[in-house]
């Protein structure tokens, strides 16, 4: 059998969309299990925001007062303190801070899935929530070693953005990490 460019680039692809689907779930399960979220993640806003500060672990207590670097379940490495820019999947700079035009695509597979489901959100706002079987999924991927750091860092992160908004999230990355958020729309942050 031979393999092509263009089946080796969906495989690729398809891979690649399966890593930030489970990144996804774990978020939004660790925040719908906060009750200082409402049991549920408000808004495309405050799941890119949280989203940012997961994927750049060693910027979250720069934003996040209530995290600090010590903090064992940020799981930070030496290397990732030292450039916490050097991230494996970045992001761009949008209108609205951090953001990644996948979001569409990969909340649209997890409720497909039956692993997330539309919540009422405030303001008219789009807000997510793990299922009974997205739940279920979500803490044994919890449990496996693959995925432990990260879920340890979603509960992390979740915690430590309890109570806040989308928006208040966004205010503090623009405040807090000024330099980093003073570029064009469309760069990679990194």
């Amino acid at each position: 059998m031979n393999i092509t460019y263009d089946d080796l680039e969906l495989a690729l692809l398809r891979d690649d969309l399966a890593y930030h689907q489970a990144r996804v779930l774990l978020l939004v399960n660790a925040v719908s299990k906060n009750p200082g979220h409402q049991r549920k993640l408000d808004g495309l806003t405050k799941l890119a925001k949280l989203d940012f500060l997961l994927r750049y672990p060693a910027l979250a207590p720069r934003v996040l007062e209530q995290i600090s670097n010590s903090d064992p379940r940020l799981n930070l490495s030496r290397e990732e303190i030292e450039a916490p820019t050097d991230v494996e999947a970045p992001m761009v700079r949008y209108k609205y801070g951090p953001w990644d035009d996948r979001y569409y695509a990969i909340i649209g597979a997890l409720v497909g899935r039956g692993l997330l489901r539309y919540a009422k959100g405030r303001k008219g706002s789009v807000a997510l929530a793990t299922t009974k079987e997205g739940r279920r999924l979500a803490e044994d991927m919890a449990k496996a070693r693959n995925w432990k750091a990260l879920a340890e860092r979603s509960e992390a992160i979740a915690d430590a953005s309890s109570g806040m908004t989308g928006n208040t999230i966004k205010d503090l990355i623009y405040e807090r990490l000024e330099t980093l958020m003073d570029r064009p729309h469309r760069q990679v942050i990194q």
